[in-house]
């Protein structure tokens, strides 16, 4: 059996060096294949909201997905299987970061966690249709990354 992830912390308060807790989901009926597991591209959208959700500690942006690196599924998930998806930032550029996204599997009827597959994508934080240098920003440097740019705070 493998250990669950070891952060369950909200993102809110974790220390963006961290690893967090993203998501949780209750595998479903209706996101399954012919063969009774869950469709890949299910997974594969639930990894990018979770990189979503990271990449929203690093400011208020319109964070898009640039590139997402190979993914290679190890195990199936079942429907009843609570999918964990554990996020944390790996490299901080100017306008992008890296996440890498680690997804487990708790099978239903027994509890044991799997592991599912991980992966890495890169995401850009977006203002007004093009890419913002979002660690330049008086927000981020204030070590504020929710506050926006428009806000009185983000100001000073």
């Amino acid at each position: 059996m493998t250990k669950p992830a070891k952060s369950a912390k909200s993102p809110a308060k974790t220390p963006i060096s961290e690893p967090v807790m993203a998501m949780r989901i209750v595998a479903m009926p209706r996101e399954t294949n012919p063969y009774g597991t869950i469709f890949g591209g299910i997974i594969l959208s639930y990894i990018d909201q979770a990189g979503f959700v990271e990449a929203r500690r690093h400011g208020n942006l319109g964070w898009v997905t640039a590139a997402m690196d190979k993914v290679v599924f190890h195990a199936p998930v079942f429907v009843g299987d609570i999918v964990t998806l554990v996020t944390h930032t790996s490299r901080l550029g100017r306008t992008s970061i890296d996440v890498q996204i680690e997804v487990q599997a708790e099978r239903f009827d027994t509890h044991e966690v799997v592991h599912v597959t991980s992966a890495k994508m890169t995401l850009v934080g977006m203002r007004d249709g093009k890419p913002f240098p979002f660690r330049e920003s008086p927000c981020h440097q204030a070590g504020q990354p929710d506050c926006t740019l428009d806000s009185p705070e983000s100001a000073t």
